[in-house]
């Protein structure tokens, strides 16, 4: 396979909302969910960026219908767990986010859907595996990946080769989504460059084992102007599930995802509403 030149994903900023998300517990240090919903039909656990925290969903949670609940994963290193050391690999990431929702006793309560973005898709698809290992076919109900090569390509290539604060920012600008103001704030510099030197560990070890495949069925998200991504490199991402692919195109860019009024959250929600009629 030809090898494709790879620069890790940075933080991305997403606008406030007047949401809290639920406190951490000393038992459960993964899982944030911002607009609880008992009464909702379905979950969606999403998976973020590198260097991206649970607060990047936010947005996306506050798009989604009463029947929809949204929760996000927030991966060591970051914010409220900014004193915890960095995951050495996606198996680190993809097993926590496992253990963690197992513990919470989401895998039978209601249809769990994972969504990862980015690099956030690697580590969807890990967690992914590691659901059916434990709870069986069927959980998850449905796999989206956004904005994110397939787990065969080649993920092992270095960082930036020159990882300074200027490198960084006209990585940033490329990609798109953050304000300007933010990239001319050294100290948020600072914490983009910190976060990507941490994250791209885990995303440089990266290994697809052969014909590592989820039974769930998997979609596909592609932003129409993402700099980084084309419809040719997201195909290889059929390999990966035994349970139906497609590809959904989206208006926007790179972070067209989690940016406010997410063309995805209507693509979202009819997925969801369709596969929990099948189900029924």
């Amino acid at each position: 396979m030809t090898r494709m030149t790879h620069t890790t994903h940075t933080t991305h900023t997403t606008p406030k909302t007047p949401t809290t998300p639920t406190t951490p517990t000393a038992r459960n240090t993964w899982i944030r969910t911002f607009h609880p919903k008992p009464d909702a039909a379905a979950r969606l656990v999403c998976f973020p960026h590198a260097g991206g925290p649970a607060m990047a969903f936010t947005a996306l949670s506050a798009a989604l219908p009463a029947d929809v609940e949204l929760a996000a994963v927030q991966y060591p290193g970051r914010q409220d767990r900014r004193a915890e050391p960095f995951a050495p690999d996606v198996a680190t990431l993809a097993a926590g986010a496992a253990t963690a929702l197992d513990a919470l006793g989401v895998l039978d309560d209601k249809p769990l859907f994972l969504l990862g973005h980015s690099f956030g898709s690697l580590v969807a698809f890990e967690t992914a595996r590691a659901l059916e290992e434990r709870a069986g076919q069927g959980v998850p109900a449905r796999l989206f990946a956004s904005a994110a090569w397939p787990p065969s390509a080649r993920w092992d290539a270095p960082m930036h080769e020159d990882d300074s604060h200027d490198a960084v920012v006209a990585h940033v600008r490329w990609l798109g989504g953050v304000p300007e103001a933010l990239l001319n704030d050294p100290e948020t510099v600072a914490e983009m460059v910190r976060l990507m030197r941490g994250d791209s560990e885990a995303l440089r070890s990266y290994r697809c084992a052969d014909g590592a495949a989820v039974a769930a069925p998997l979609t596909v998200l592609l932003a129409e102007e993402d700099p980084k991504n084309s419809a040719e490199q997201m195909a290889g991402w059929a390999a990966h599930t035994t349970g139906g692919y497609g590809l959904e195109p989206l208006p926007g860019g790179h972070f067209a995802l989690t940016e406010r009024n997410s063309p995805a959250a209507p693509l979202l929600i009819r997925s969801i509403r369709e596969d929990l009629a099948g189900r029924a």
